[in-house]
């Protein structure tokens, strides 16, 4: 089955609270700027297929805005998530993301409404953003694409006031590794397999972008096992209190044994994990 466009999004280590390590100066990491274009094309302001038949509704479902509530997308993007946070009624929207291109086409379609706001800035250092002032906080297709995930977590319980909530949605790291898993055919069982080659051990994978024209642009996807993120997620501030696995809406249209083997398999494992937490 293919994989969905993840969340793009590169920033550089740092932490929530302090100066960089060594006095350095705050990253200026553009985020994936050179293929924001790209991406934006593929994404757009309502989401790729999954976005719209996966993560979204299991987004809204878990997050469950409220009329008035205000709301932050730590890794926005274009915007995916500000039309139907608005057409819940919130009363705020802020948006987080280092590409500054990515930024201005989630401007260039929301940017005129009073109620959103839209900052270019590294999830992953310092920020005014991160001002205990939201009800709840978002991060969606990007915890894989962060270095520090620590200093991911920790801005964005910062970012809400005491108590507030936060869903975070991501690849699947039990079964969704590049290049790391694989589909497999068992033909005397006549099942569709799960094949992983590594887990246990942290990974940053560089990835191709732009597929099959040979730019030469990559980015990193950075794995790691279940334990490890819910870890950082309590190193963070962040406590989790709900979690939801989610699999393909997609299914197989043909017939035959292979057809009825890959229907079952996409019933078997899921493609994104959804956690709920909640700011300690």
């Amino acid at each position: 089955m293919p994989q969905p466009p993840r969340r793009p999004f590169q920033p550089q280590k740092g932490r929530n609270s302090g100066p960089p390590p060594g006095n350095k100066p705050p990253s200026k990491d553009r985020g994936w700027d050179p293929v924001a274009a790209w991406y934006d094309k593929l994404v757009g302001e309502s989401g790729s297929d999954y976005h719209q038949n996966v993560i979204l509704p299991a987004t809204l479902r878990i997050l469950d805005p409220q009329p008035g509530e205000s709301v932050i997308d730590v890794c926005c993007g274009q915007g995916v998530l500000i039309k139907p946070l608005l057409e819940a009624k919130i009363g705020k929207f802020t948006g987080v993301d280092a590409s500054p291109r990515l930024i201005d086409a989630a401007k260039s379609r929301h940017g005129a409404n009073p109620s959103v706001s839209l900052i270019v800035a590294d999830a992953c250092q310092p920020g005014r953003w991160a001002d205990a002032s939201h009800d709840a906080a978002t991060c969606i297709m990007a915890v894989h694409d962060v270095p520090d995930l620590v200093a991911l977590f920790s801005n964005v319980a910062g970012a809400l006031k005491p108590g507030g909530r936060a869903v975070m949605v991501f690849m699947h790291p039990c079964f969704r590794i590049p290049k790391k898993s694989h589909w497999g055919w068992d033909g005397d069982q006549k099942i569709q397999y799960r094949r992983l080659d590594s887990y246990g051990k942290p990974l940053e994978i560089p990835i191709t972008t732009h597929p099959g024209k040979n730019t030469g642009e990559q980015t990193s996807f950075y794995h790691r096992p279940l334990a490890d993120l819910l870890s950082a997620i309590g190193q963070g501030g962040l406590a989790v209190t709900a979690c939801e696995e989610l699999y393909s809406h997609r299914r197989s249209q043909g017939s035959g044994p292979f057809s009825k083997a890959e229907h079952a398999a996409a019933e078997e494992f899921p493609m994104f994990i959804a956690l709920k937490a909640i700011k300690l």
